[in-house]
């Protein structure tokens, strides 16, 4: 969102360490960056992934390297770590580190007007005010999910804290700010956000199955809050729109 909007200035923040890391370190040193990738490129092979996977440098510019080297090689994509906040995702089919579409100069231009922070969502959200427009993508965590992938994390997103981020959704918007929340199109998150703003339904492909034939067509929603629901009584979110 931040990339497509490109403004003067925001914040971006998020609970992820390794990902605030990995920004800032574009944002300041994006030539280096390209340099460690490149590095990685002509050392990579199965042995090296499993190698550099275990061992997460101490330098965070090399942390940044490690991090996108991991991203773009690992199985699908997959950002994934243990209870000890080790990354455990296997190797994946795709071996290219360096891409023909990379420019971190590019990107670290973008940046320059970016205040990157690593912190919880509510404070994040409780720092906005009148008139800030705040994007917020939480883990699409639902009432009574056993979170398959509560082994694999260190930090989990529950559903208290589904119900934390409403009410700071709640209290930003009431301040002013204008806030469009992506979130599960499931019926206990459309409950707690009744009566907070509009709710729209997003038809998008999904691409995160293993298998091809399960990547199927899925449904988000999206909830503005600048926006009046007009038909609050029913369960189901009347609009619509394909995302391609």
């Amino acid at each position: 969102m931040y990339f497509a909007l490109q403004p003067a200035s925001a914040v971006l923040s998020d609970i992820n360490s390794d990902l605030i890391d990995c920004y800032q370190a574009v944002q300041k040193s994006p030539g280096e960056i390209d340099a460690l990738l490149s590095d990685h490129q002509s050392r990579h092979s199965k042995s090296y992934y499993y190698e550099t996977r275990a061992i997460k440098p101490a330098d965070p510019i090399e942390r940044a390297a490690w991090f996108i080297y991991l991203n773009r090689t690992c199985w699908n994509g997959l950002y994934r770590v243990n209870r000890r906040n080790e990354f455990n995702v296997p190797i994946g089919t795709k071996s290219a580190v360096v891409l023909h579409s990379d420019n971190f100069q590019s990107i670290s231009r973008m940046l320059r007007g970016a205040k990157i922070l690593n912190q919880d969502f509510e404070m994040a959200l409780d720092s906005t005010k009148d008139g800030d427009f705040v994007f917020v993508d939480p883990p699409y965590t639902v009432k009574h999910n056993l979170n398959g992938f509560v082994k694999y994390n260190d930090k989990i997103f529950q559903w208290e804290d589904q119900l934390r981020l409403r009410d700071a959704v709640v209290r930003a918007a009431t301040r002013g700010a204008m806030v469009l929340v992506t979130n599960a199109n499931h019926q206990s998150v459309r409950e707690i956000y009744k009566g907070v703003g509009r709710q729209m339904v997003v038809d998008r492909a999904s691409v995160l199955s293993g298998s091809a034939a399960h990547r199927v067509r899925t449904e988000e929603l999206t909830i503005c809050t600048w926006l009046k629901q007009t038909n609050e009584d029913e369960e189901e979110p009347p609009n619509r729109y394909l995302a391609n």
